[in-house]
This record gives C-alpha cells, sequence and structure tokens, in this order.
C-alpha cells in the first residue's frame, strides 16, 4: 500500500459524515491533471463503467512498477479514479496482484455507499490493472 493511499484515506475517514466524504472523493478527482482529448479514444475507455472512464496502465521498466494515468467524465468517479491509482501506482506487478481493492474500498465503507452501477465501475477499473499486472508477471 503507498503512502499515497493512506493520506487519501485520512481524508476520507475524517470527514464526519457521507456528504462530507462524497465532497472529499470529489476533490480528491480534482487534484488528478485531465487528459488531453487527444488521449480520450475508444481503446482506452473502461468497459463496464456507466460513466466514461479512461486509462493507460503502463509499467515503469527501470523501476518495475506500475503507472496508471487515467480521467473520467463526471466527478465522483474521477474521484474513486484518484483512489484507485492512490493504492496501485508505484507498485511492482506483484504487490499490485496482492491487494484486494474491495477489501480496501470496504473498510473506508465505500462499497456499501455507493450505487451498484458504481461497484461495478470500480470492479472494472480494478480488473483493468490487475490483469494488466498479472500480464506483466506471467
Amino acid at each position: 500500500m503507498t503512502n499515497t493511499f493512506k493520506k487519501v484515506t485520512e481524508s476520507i475517514e475524517k470527514a464526519p459524515a457521507w456528504q462530507q466524504k462524497y465532497r472529499e472523493i470529489m476533490l480528491l478527482g480534482k487534484t488528478l491533471p485531465a487528459l488531453p482529448d487527444v488521449l480520450k479514444t475508444e481503446d482506452v475507455l473502461v468497459p463496464g463503467c456507466e460513466s466514461k472512464v479512461w486509462m493507460f496502465v503502463e509499467f515503469d521498466l527501470k523501476e518495475n512498477t506500475l503507472v496508471v494515468i487515467g480521467d473520467s467524465d463526471t466527478r465522483i468517479v474521477k474521484g474513486l479514479l484518484a483512489i484507485i491509482l492512490a493504492l496501485y501506482n508505484g507498485l511492482t506487478p506483484e504487490q499490485v496482484v496482492n491487494i484486494n481493492a474491495y477489501e480496501e474500498f470496504d473498510k473506508l465503507g465505500l462499497i456499501s455507499h455507493l450505487s451498484a452501477s458504481r461497484g461495478n465501475g470500480i470492479k472494472a477499473m480494478v480488473d483493468k490493472i490487475q490483469t494488466m499486472a498479472q500480464q506483466k508477471i506471467s
């Protein structure tokens, strides 16, 4: 787990009520740089997300770590994406496949407070990252 993820979870956990937690998540989304329109292509759209999510999953060969960048057309999903990026960015493929993102989201109480379609979107984003990491190991 990354230090960035720990900071992200602390900011969400400190929020006293769910309205404030959602606000924190949307503020996290604002920290992600917007992808240039030229990179927002069909081939990098994450299937299974109700909102549009563009995600690039690469590996830094020198450091052997995951590098993910992404964007979304909705504020809450962009915030959820920011949480996912904080969870995985900078980890090795072996570390990535050993992280249960659902467990981490559940610890934050997010799974029970998000709609089913948002939960499916989280699953789709995590699956893409996990698949790429597994392919790198194989």
